[in-house]
């Protein structure tokens, strides 16, 4: 779930204060929360997977994808993140299924998916092939019937007739929850504490975080990291969240813009006001979460080929190559192209997984150069090349001896540009191998949404 248009003029706001400059690191901002915490290092390097339980597999059971981890692994994921999985309430549900993110008891799970000993064994399966697991947890409301509404009814939001009201009007499955009542705070922290002392999980996806007051995030990261230092990520896009309770948030804004740089609505200069955004406004180190689909867009806006047509892998390699940590959804890597079902059963077709080999090879290079390498762990930013005249989007990635140079041509049209690059400078495509001198950059021919990846020799 998620609230765009909240998003959006949050950006729109924050862009008019603080205009754009080309700093490749923000200053030190003064910190909401008084908490250090700190990511914890096995996230430096990693890819995070989506793990859609219900639609992944034809039985939607934990069981069912427990089998599909070392693929994954093979595949080069580290972080799985899986939507909710908890029991979903009844009343009021949308759909036959219901919402995953309608929730009626916190530590009970959806016994469509199994019992809460099938997903311990989900967790140790990806503990025993190197990955982590972080549970998506929602924190801003619960279905109508959850326990709380007999047990705690003070720990809702009412309206002026005592009623329990959602906390957007579309969103009528689910009812509000007051912050304002400490004892929720300890209430919701323990719940989140049951999954990591029962099932070792490694941290928490919080959903529509901009909608819960910080001081709670602050509070359960100081709370967590004290049973095991836990790894946070924010679906939010507020840079007061790095400072001491997320580790990540989203780049919604990105993804915006790259769904208009797709439709011809933007040109290529909307991703220098992007990041130069980000850039000067979130803290030093941040992680951002860059993706180009995920389960709302994918079931709400539109599949990877609906937004993005033959540009598709292009805005992936962009993902890639940029700062942050990039994103992989359930079905994503065998060409997802249909719109999953929210509410009801949808399974993914595994037939064919033709985009198996161009994502592995993208993981491998995220682990082994460390120019990619996630928050301050990685290399330097620059754009080089952007114009509202041109398709192309080039930039570089450099740590120590470590440089990137990646070239996008973000159109569907042949085109051609020059490449400025150090001289005696030769650059070997990823990919493909062949080299490209100086010479050759300076006079550079690119077909409709080619994507270079070019690493210094």
């Amino acid at each position: 779930m998620k609230t765009k248009i909240l998003t959006m003029l949050i950006l729109a706001f924050l862009l008019s204060l603080f205009g754009c400059n080309n700093t490749q690191k923000s200053e030190k901002k003064e910190k909401s929360g008084t908490y250090e915490k700190t990511m914890p290092e096995w996230a430096k390097d990693a890819v995070i997977y989506e793990v859609n339980i219900r639609q992944h597999t034809p039985e939607g059971t934990f069981d069912a994808f427990a089998k599909d981890i070392p693929r994954l692994k093979e595949l080069g994921v580290d972080i799985l993140w899986i939507m909710p999985i908890q029991e979903i309430g009844v009343k009021n549900r949308k759909g036959g299924m219901g919402s995953y993110y309608s929730i009626k008891n916190y530590t009970k799970t959806n016994p469509e998916f199994g019992s809460l000993d099938d997903f311990r064994n989900l967790v140790k399966t990806a503990h025993d092939n190197g990955m982590y697991v972080i549970l998506d947890w929602v924190a801003n409301h619960t279905a109508w019937d959850h326990v709380w509404t007999e047990t705690h009814p003070e720990f809702y939001t009412k309206d002026s007739l005592g009623n329990f009201i959602p906390p957007v009007a579309d969103w009528g499955d689910v009812i509000d929850l007051n912050y304002d009542n400490q004892e929720l705070h300890t209430a919701m922290i323990n719940d989140m504490a049951f999954w990591i002392n029962e099932t070792d999980i490694d941290g928490f996806r919080c959903d529509v975080a901009e909608m819960v007051p910080t001081e709670f995030w602050n509070e359960s990261r100081e709370a967590l990291d004290k049973i095991k230092p836990v790894f946070m990520l924010a679906e939010a896009e507020q840079a007061e969240h790095h400072d001491s309770a997320f580790d990540m948030s989203y780049s919604w804004w990105l993804l915006h813009g790259m769904n208009q740089i797709a439709k011809g609505e933007k040109n290529v200069t909307e991703l220098d006001t992007i990041l130069n955004w980000e850039m000067k406004n979130f803290p030093e180190g941040s992680v951002k979460m860059r993706f180009t689909t995920n389960h709302d867009e994918n079931s709400w806006n539109g599949t990877v080929f609906e937004r993005y047509g033959e540009g598709n892998l292009c805005f992936s390699v962009l993902c890639y190559t940029l700062p942050g940590m990039p994103l992989l959804y359930s079905g994503q890597e065998a060409g997802l192209d249909h719109r999953l079902s929210f509410f009801e059963k949808d399974s993914i077709d595994w037939s064919n997984i033709i985009y198996e080999d161009f994502y592995k090879s993208l993981n491998k290079l995220k682990k082994d150069n460390i120019a990619l390498w996630n928050g301050s762990y990685g290399g330097d930013f620059k754009i080089i090349h952007s114009s509202k005249k041109s398709p192309f989007f080039a930039y570089t990635r450099t740590k120590d001896e470590n440089n990137i140079l990646v070239i996008l041509n973000l159109s569907p049209n042949e085109a051609e540009t020059k490449i400025k690059s150090e001289k005696n400078t030769t650059y070997k495509d990823y990919f493909t191998n062949k080299e490209y001198s100086k010479t050759e950059l300076n006079s550079l021919k690119m077909k409709p949404w080619e994507y270079l990846i070019l690493i210094k020799q």
